[in-house]
């Protein structure tokens, strides 16, 4: 398991897993990778027990694990944990960029998923198209942050907006909300991302196919 873990290419391809299921092509572009070698991890991964795999035509398909996958997104939130505690560069990193954006007042999860229930809020995941379409949080609306200037009109703003993406040392959120407060839109960003909401067992929509 430590030996499985102690690559950072395989750590990326874990993180980008934890978004959902995808092909050793997909995968291998994400993490900039040759097919051959981001294959050569995945193995290793799965031999490990941490993905597991399946045929879909000629595509090979990966996913985290489905009785580990809780824990496996835990393990990561544990790492970032560690690294921003006895690494210099990611503590650096941290405070100047992470640190400085404290006052975008975070969302922890029991507060969104009232907000959820009782309509309060609109959530905003700013993540690419295709991890939105793998899933997400509940009655989210997908604008990424490449897009948000051009689609702002889609956004009330007359509510609070909530602004999601990978994890929480993810910057798409942090850099929507910046630019929505910018823009007189009132919002804030959910602490974690959608892996830490889905390991918790909250709920979440898958968009349909085609």
């Amino acid at each position: 398991m430590a030996k499985a873990l102690s690559h950072e290419h395989r750590i990326a391809l874990i993180e980008q897993l934890a978004q959902g299921p995808r092909s050793v092509e997909v995968l291998a572009d994400r993490v900039g990778l040759s097919v051959a070698n981001a294959s050569q991890h995945l193995q290793q991964l799965r031999r490990a027990g941490l993905v597991s795999a399946q045929r879909d035509g000629k595509r090979v398909v990966y996913r985290l694990a489905d009785d580990a996958e809780a824990a496996i997104v835990g393990l990561l939130s544990g790492l970032r944990s560690v690294a921003g505690h006895t690494v210099a560069a990611v503590q650096r990193v941290a405070g100047a960029y992470f640190g400085a954006r404290d006052d975008m007042e975070p969302v922890a999860a029991p507060a969104l998923l009232a907000r959820l229930r009782d309509g309060s809020v609109v959530l905003l995941d700013v993540r690419p198209e295709d991890e939105y379409g793998l899933g997400h949080l509940p009655g989210a609306v997908n604008i990424p942050l490449r897009h948000l200037d051009q689609r702002l009109s889609e956004l009330p703003r007359g509510r609070e907006i909530v602004a999601y993406c990978r994890g929480p040392w993810c910057v798409l959120s942090f850099e929507a909300v910046a630019a929505l407060r910018a823009r007189g839109f009132q919002a804030r960003r959910f602490d974690q991302g959608f892996p830490e909401w889905k390991a918790a067992g909250l709920p979440i929509e898958i968009a349909a196919a085609g």
